[in-house]
């Protein structure tokens, strides 16, 4: 369908024209998981697949909302636009962003090449929010070159962003130490890119040659050795030298094949987890509803019965879904 086809929904149509507005209410639409919003996001899916994903990870105090505001400077300046979503904590209270209202983003307010978002994890265990996928693809089909999510910092490396990024950069600084320890598996499990941040810090260097010798270490199936990038937001140095390792990463996905099989394995976790959602919805209402459940419930209060039995007993009764 074509961005005047009257077979799109209004919606979809001003997201195609660059219509701000309804891109920001699309999203809060997505973020609220307003049902509204899915003939919208069924009529955008043939106009994604162009924006290059890149995941920004890492633990609290390593600087990711500064490097991406530099980040943010070099691309525009290489004529690319960038559409950012910043993962944040969530308000155990309201589920909403706890960190939503910080200044992340230093840029021009009429830079219409720059777009931000912050988005509530949601209680999300690996701190990408379940709509974080759905987002991603808004700013694609709004026409971003880039697309950039920042992961929320929660003391471990956010793995889920290889859910939702082709190329994952992991930003350290210099003297985490124990830290760096801890996290090994899971860093160099996501990490295509390493970042030592704050570049301008004594023992910079140190951590630089320490993840040199780590990532030669690694054995990953898919050929990749991560490069270490220093860079500093402060100085602004090694930021293009970043940006070179990442396309460095895209270009290796094309040659050795990999991008089609690790986006169809990206489908496919999405597919499935979105059955889930449905079945264990569908699944709680008739629970809710059924009769059964309260008579169940007595004799487990009453130790006549253990929950697993319980729940069998329930399961078979109310057969499939």
């Amino acid at each position: 369908m074509t961005v005047g086809s009257p077979a799109l929904p209004p919606a979809a149509r001003r997201i195609l024209r660059h219509d701000r507005g309804e891109l920001a209410r699309t999203i809060s639409a997505v973020e609220n998981h307003d049902p509204r919003v899915l003939p919208t996001i069924r009529a955008l899916y043939p106009h994604t697949g162009h924006a290059l994903v890149v995941g920004i990870a890492g633990p609290l105090g390593v600087g990711k909302s500064s490097l991406i505001n530099v980040i943010l400077e070099h691309l525009r300046s290489l004529g690319k636009t960038v559409g950012v979503i910043g993962v944040d904590p969530s308000s155990p209270f309201s589920g909403g962003s706890v960190l939503g209202d910080r200044i992340r983003i230093d840029r021009p307010s009429k830079d219409d090449g720059v777009y931000f978002r912050s988005m509530a994890s949601r209680g999300h265990a690996g701190g990408i929010a379940a709509t974080t996928r759905e987002v991603s693809r808004l700013l694609d089909a709004f026409g971003f070159n880039v697309v950039l999510v920042e992961t929320v910092g929660s003391g471990q490396v956010d793995v889920e962003i290889r859910q939702v990024a082709s190329t994952s950069v992991v930003v350290l600084v210099p003297h985490l130490g124990d830290e760096v320890q801890s996290l090994k598996a899971g860093l160099f499990e996501i990490a295509d890119v390493f970042c030592v941040n704050k570049a301008d810090l004594p023992g910079a260097d140190g951590a630089a040659r320490y993840l040199q010798e780590m990532a030669g270490l690694a054995l990953r199936a898919d050929g990749w050795r991560p490069k270490v990038v220093q860079a500093s937001a402060v100085a602004r140095s090694g930021i293009a030298q970043l940006w070179d390792a990442i396309e460095a990463h895209e270009a290796h996905l094309d040659s050795t094949g990999q991008r089609a099989s690790a986006q169809r394995a990206r489908l496919k976790a999405e597919i499935v987890e979105l059955a889930r959602e449905a079945l264990v919805e569908r699944w709680s209402d008739r629970l809710s509803r059924n009769a059964e459940l309260g008579r169940l419930l007595d004799q487990v209060e009453s130790r006549q019965v253990d929950p697993h039995t319980a729940a069998d007993r329930l399961l078979r009764k109310l057969g499939s879904p």
